[in-house]
């Protein structure tokens, strides 16, 4: 069954109350106004009233003083005369349930991704690629998967990019053209993300999408908190987490149709951070989530300064509209006014150009869809107090929340598992080894060829020597056999004296050496 819920007292009747019918709540919304006009308490109460109607709300706390929504209110003059000018008799002071995040796991429990979750279109958009470098980084994430290289956390991504860049020509034939032009823009995308805090951001555990959509004993939707006072410093990474969140709650949540309350509600502060400096593809990226979650009943609503902050093409799906104090001392200001008093239903009994610049703290224009989901004639009202306090916690009171918490030790231990970075660093290693062996043999078989012609030479030498040897012991014989012939020759001579004698040795010499 549909409830009312009551946002705001009318300024002209205070008994008559402004209300936002709860089964159009995830017509999304926007709250806008310029700083210190009241936006701030206006996102208390409705996440307040959300959480009491048993729906979980997610609520970018951009500076830190939301926390006081998980501590209970308490009264003061002040206060007592707020209620007494609204004809309120009393409230029910309360906390509401809070579950703190913080990407950077200071401030509430992390929240990671993974490089293969977040997917490459959705990073192409995030890093504002062209066709030519999306369709390159697309191939980076489908060698990844045919070589079983799992996408985790951001050193892997970058650890995958230098392996293809130094593959690429091997890898050209199966994947295409890997141009270095392409891989080192993406590349240098990456640092400019990391630079942000995205290192972060990838990894393990990775956040179940689903562990927003949870309530506590009493039925009370928990309001989860992420500190993003920090957060706001780095707008790319904030944007990256948001656009991401709203795509994988799309991806996951069933078709709903019409339901009574929204299955979730978000509450994006800074808003513009969303848009400012976007590509026009990330703007079509966001507004196609923001036209098509309504059906899985999630409700959006943005809290900004401007209407302007927000594409025309985003603010026309803003069925529910608060709109706080403008200022209107420049040419941009008497445009946002003018914008702002053209985006209501009018009402003939309001000049909503000129009430939104004398509109008073707590104070706003509102339309929401009634409850035949048509805009209603804008109202002017006083927004109703909160139940929670106005003093954020202090640091030992969110340290306590969050070891109290149910998801307590779920996020809290970073996962380094085996991945991408690490099987690369291995084949890296491998092939340096291998090199390192084949370094070896080559040196060991020139060692070996040295040996070999060393022997060889050697060989060669002693061959040499040998032969030198016999000849010489062949020289030696025949001197020796020629100084015996001869020895033998003069002893005969002298022993057979006389011309017979020296006839017959002729004769015998003759015969011996061939002469005749």
């Amino acid at each position: 069954m549909a409830t009312l819920i009551t946002i705001a007292k009318k300024t002209q009747d205070v008994h008559q109350n402004i209300i936002l019918h709860s089964q159009f709540a995830n017509c999304h919304g926007l709250i806008a106004g310029a700083t210190g006009t009241g936006k701030t308490v206006t996102l208390k109460v409705l996440a307040e009233n959300f959480s009491r109607l048993g729906v979980p709300v997610f609520l970018a706390d951009a500076k830190g003083d939301v926390s006081s929504i998980a501590q209970a209110g308490s009264t003061n003059p002040k206060f007592e005369q707020r209620l007494l000018s609204l004809g309120i008799e009393q409230i029910n002071f309360e906390a509401s349930p809070v579950i703190f995040w913080d990407l950077f796991g200071e401030q509430g429990h992390p929240i990671r991704t993974t490089v293969s979750e977040i997917g490459p279109l959705l990073l192409a958009k995030i890093l504002n690629l062209n066709d030519t470098q999306e369709g390159v980084l697309s191939a980076v994430f489908r060698i990844a998967d045919d070589q079983g290289l799992l996408l985790i956390d951001f050193k892997d991504l970058k650890a995958m990019l230098s392996y293809v860049s130094e593959n690429a020509g091997h890898l050209k034939s199966e994947y295409g053209n890997l141009s270095p032009a392409s891989l080192g823009a993406i590349q240098r995308n990456l640092l400019a993300l990391a630079d942000q805090g995205g290192e972060q951001f990838f990894g393990e555990p990775s956040l179940d999408i689903l562990d927003f959509l949870q309530t506590d004993s009493n039925g009370h939707g928990y309001i989860n908190l992420l500190a993003a006072d920090k957060l706001m410093r780095t707008p790319k990474l904030y944007a990256t987490f948001l656009l991401w969140m709203l795509s994988e709650l799309f991806e996951k949540l069933p078709e709903v149709g019409d339901l009574d309350k929204p299955k979730l509600v978000f509450f994006f502060d800074e808003a513009h951070l969303l848009f400012d400096n976007s590509s026009d593809d990330l703007q079509q990226k966001i507004e196609q989530v923001v036209r098509l979650i309504r059906s899985k009943g999630v409700g959006i609503y943005f809290i900004t300064q401007s209407p302007l902050d927000l594409p025309e093409s985003v603010l026309g799906q803003l069925g529910n509209r608060i709109q706080h104090a403008l200022r209107a001392f420049t040419p941009k200001d008497q445009k946002a006014v003018k914008t702002a008093a053209d985006t209501f239903r009018s009402n003939p009994d309001l000049n909503v150009g000129e009430v939104i610049t004398q509109l008073a703290v707590g104070e706003a224009l509102i339309s929401c869809l009634d409850e035949q989901g048509i805009p209603q004639i804008v109202q002017q009202g006083f927004i109703m107090p909160p139940h929670s306090s106005f003093s954020p916690l202090s640091p030992e009171q969110r340290k306590q929340l969050m070891q109290q918490s149910i998801i307590a030790g779920i996020y809290e231990q970073a996962i380094d598992r085996d991945s991408a970075y690490e099987i690369l660093q291995r084949k890296i290693a491998e092939s340096e080894q291998q090199k390192q062996s084949e370094v070896a043999a080559a040196e060991q078989q020139k060692q070996q060829q040295i040996l070999e012609k060393q022997q060889a030479k050697e060989q060669e030498r002693l061959e040499k020597e040998q032969q030198k040897a016999t000849e010489k012991a062949q020289r030696e014989r025949e001197k020796l056999t020629q100084d015996i012939v001869g020895n033998f020759a003069k002893s005969a001579a002298r022993s057979l004296g006389g011309k017979t004698g020296q006839t017959l040795l002729r004769g015998i010499l003759g015969s011996l050496f061939g002469k005749r």
